[in-house]
């Protein structure tokens, strides 16, 4: 069993052992979230949904998040996850958001972030949380990889 399959099944249990759901917003991971949580059997028990916020035309589209929400905002960054992740759970109504956003390379973002740069957060009813991390790699599919495992890692942290 794959890291990202191993933390799938953790989040997917104990998302079940508390009767919620999870809706997912991801950029960068490019659907690898979503994909690893729904390849876990009983996925409907506790998957609201997701989407791939890749660009800005996704992000009003998808999510309904207007640019002038984004004033004072700025792609990959912790803020820019909390909206992501508030968002993603409201508009599911799921009892999570989690989101992804971030640079998987081989180069930075027009942000000046590094390829490896990536933030996310995860946002419950009365506990939000973020974090950013640096790979320090330029590999776009072992970061892509990764940033998967750190969203579900990060949520799983949370669940308690």
């Amino acid at each position: 069993m794959t890291e990202l399959a191993r933390l799938a099944a953790a989040v997917a249990a104990r998302l079940t052992e508390r009767g919620e759901t999870v809706a997912v917003a991801e950029s960068s991971a490019g659907g690898l979230i979503s994909s690893a949580l729904l390849a876990t059997p009983g996925a409907s028990k506790f998957y609201a949904g997701g989407a791939v916020v890749y660009t800005a035309r996704a992000r009003l589209t998808l999510l309904d998040i207007p640019q002038k929400a984004m004033d004072g905002l700025r792609s990959a960054s912790e803020p820019y996850a909390l909206l992501l992740a508030r968002v993603a759970g409201k508009n599911l109504k799921a009892a999570w958001g989690l989101s992804e956003t971030g640079a998987a390379g081989p180069e930075g973002n027009r942000y000046g972030d590094a390829a490896g740069h990536a933030c996310f957060a995860v946002v419950g009813q009365e506990r939000e949380v973020s974090l950013t991390i640096e790979t320090g790699k330029d590999d776009r599919q072992a970061n892509m990889q990764h940033f998967a495992e750190q969203a579900l890692a990060l949520l799983l942290e949370t669940l308690g």
